[in-house]
């Protein structure tokens, strides 16, 4: 199956820092897939993240996109790549409308498409009917999923969510995870962080993890349930990899 994302050999360390935030980490995700990032705090997750984005520069190593490098490609990369942000990206005093268009034109989107790509949006996820509210005054659920519509309005090929349902509802999160499985099924790749691992194991074709900014393993959540010793369920996994001691 064809790659959308790679990365090889990765390693960053921030000034001042006594370890690195990657160390190592190669990784690839294939073609039309959810797969999920998981790891301890400071594993190097957003590090990786944010590399995807051409947002830090690795002190070596590549990572890619479509074949495309992140560092040197970055008109290409931000074409292709929707990202949806733990925080919520959008302006708090402005209607949903305003900020999908004020963000739309960002992209260079025409107006017209921008009200059919927001409108079959708001309406998938439940929002239609809050469109005209500044989003200071949504609820955390529907903040969430207006963080995701922003991100998708120039349909990318590849979407990266990090925690796209922390502190969200039970309706909201089901809705959101509806949508990234009917998303996937358009021949679109997801990236997605997250520490509810009973979500990811549900979700996921794949999952990799990582910790001290190194790879561990991957595969699918049933393969590595099974094929790991006394483990049932993908927490289970995680724990015999990284260990039950806390992370701050």
């Amino acid at each position: 199956m064809p790659v959308a994302i790679e990365i090889n050999d990765l390693r960053k360390t921030y000034k001042g820092a006594l370890v690195p935030a990657l160390d190592g980490l190669s990784l690839s995700v294939k073609k039309n897939q959810i797969v999920g990032l998981l790891g301890p705090n400071g594993a190097g997750k957003t590090t990786s993240i944010n590399v995807l984005c051409g947002l830090v520069l690795p002190d070596t190593g590549t990572a890619a996109i479509h074949g495309k490098d992140c560092i040197r490609s970055t008109f290409f990369i931000k074409k292709i790549l929707g990202v949806v942000p733990q925080q919520i990206a959008l302006f708090s005093n402005l209607t949903a409308w305003e900020n999908f268009y004020y963000i739309g034109r960002l992209y260079g989107i025409k107006d017209n498409k921008i009200k059919e790509r927001s409108g079959y949006l708001l309406e998938r996820l439940g929002l239609e009917k809050h469109a005209d509210k500044r989003v200071g005054r949504y609820s955390g659920g529907m903040k969430r999923r207006a963080n995701i519509i922003a991100s998708l309005l120039h349909q990318p090929e590849v979407v990266i969510l990090d925690e796209p349902t922390a502190g969200v509802d039970v309706q909201s999160r089901a809705m959101i995870l509806d949508f990234l499985q009917e998303y996937r099924q358009q021949d679109k790749t997801i990236l997605y962080t997250s520490h509810l691992l009973e979500e990811a194991e549900q979700l996921c074709d794949e999952v990799v993890i990582i910790d001290e900014g190194k790879f561990i393993v991957s595969g699918s959540p049933k393969t590595l349930i099974e094929e790991t010793p006394e483990c049932r369920r993908l927490e289970d996994v995680f724990l015999h990899y990284t260990g039950h001691s806390v992370r701050d």
